[in-house]
């Protein structure tokens, strides 16, 4: 059985910096982010991607395989395309998207045997709400809230309401939202009160990144703050999140609790910021950053 199943869309993106000025055109998606980082970790928690992407892509699914992450990729007539432009606040961002792919379906995903099925959604429908309770009767569902938030009309990325979302958190075991999410889904400024919403709606562990203020793990009751450990030189946040998420799920696979296992994301966050493209460093630095 699989420790860790993320399932997501490979995308083309388009990433535009300020400071210093700059346009990288590179491969993204939560489920890319996700599986490069799992590949520069230790390989002792085995780790699954599921995909769909157009022949375009095709070479990135090679790169992934070639690299020994296990990879089924599924064809997609497209794929999706996102433009990411940051202002001087890499917190802040503005997004298009020029391309969709096609949702995931059951058909898919039924054969897959995991102990945690991370969905790494980046537009509202990709996961039907029947995807996710089917996914949820065989292991843990972890959740990037992001694309439940957002709507395509045009290019434009337009921010909206997670309609299904009483109905799918009560099958949701970990929740990754960021700060501005948080607010959206719960109408609760304070992180603290509004972790403990999502809780009683029926996720099991709450996580809310803060950028620059660390992040806050709502468990068993207990809150469990993280500081943020400052890059070197803030280059890109693309993937950020999707970095956090692989690894407080690789080390709580390893069996780490949720205060080590907060650390350990956010000090490879910290890595991850300081270049454009995926996590690809070692354990070895993780654990020296939060050292200091």
């Amino acid at each position: 059985m699989t420790d860790i199943c993320c399932i997501g869309h490979i995308t083309r993106d388009r990433i535009i910096t300020q400071d210093p000025p700059m346009t990288t055109h590179c491969a993204g998606g939560s489920a890319y982010y996700m599986a490069w980082a799992f590949q520069a970790l230790p390989h002792d928690v085995d780790f699954h991607m599921i995909t769909s992407v157009s022949r375009e892509l095709m070479p990135e699914v090679n790169r992934l395989c070639e690299a020994g992450i296990k990879v089924t990729a599924y064809e997609s007539p497209t794929n999706v395309f996102f433009e990411n432009k940051y202002g001087a606040n890499m917190d802040h961002r503005t997004q298009r998207v020029l391309a969709k792919s096609a949702p995931f379906t059951l058909r898919q995903l039924e054969q897959e045997e995991a102990r945690v099925y991370h969905l790494g959604t980046l537009l509202a429908d990709d996961f039907t709400p029947k995807t996710v309770e089917y996914l949820a009767t065989k292991g843990d569902v972890s959740i990037d809230v992001q694309g439940y938030l957002r709507a395509v009309k045009g290019e434009e990325v337009l921010s909206v309401e997670w309609t299904d979302k009483l109905r799918l958190l009560k099958h949701t075991a970990i929740l990754k939202v960021n700060e501005w999410e948080c607010h959206t889904l719960t109408g609760i400024s304070d992180p603290f009160p509004a972790a403990e919403q999502i809780h009683d709606w029926g996720v099991r562990e709450v996580i809310i990144t803060l950028g620059g203020g660390g992040s806050v793990i709502y468990a068993e009751g207990k809150f469990y703050e993280t500081p943020a450990y400052p890059p070197r030189q803030l280059v890109d946040a693309t993937g950020c999140g999707d970095t956090y998420s692989a690894g407080y799920l690789y080390a709580r696979a390893r069996g780490m609790d949720y205060a080590e296992s907060g650390r350990f994301a956010a000090a490879m966050c910290t890595l991850k910021l300081e270049h454009t493209g995926p996590f690809d460093h070692s354990i070895e630095d993780v654990f020296k950053i939060i050292r200091g």
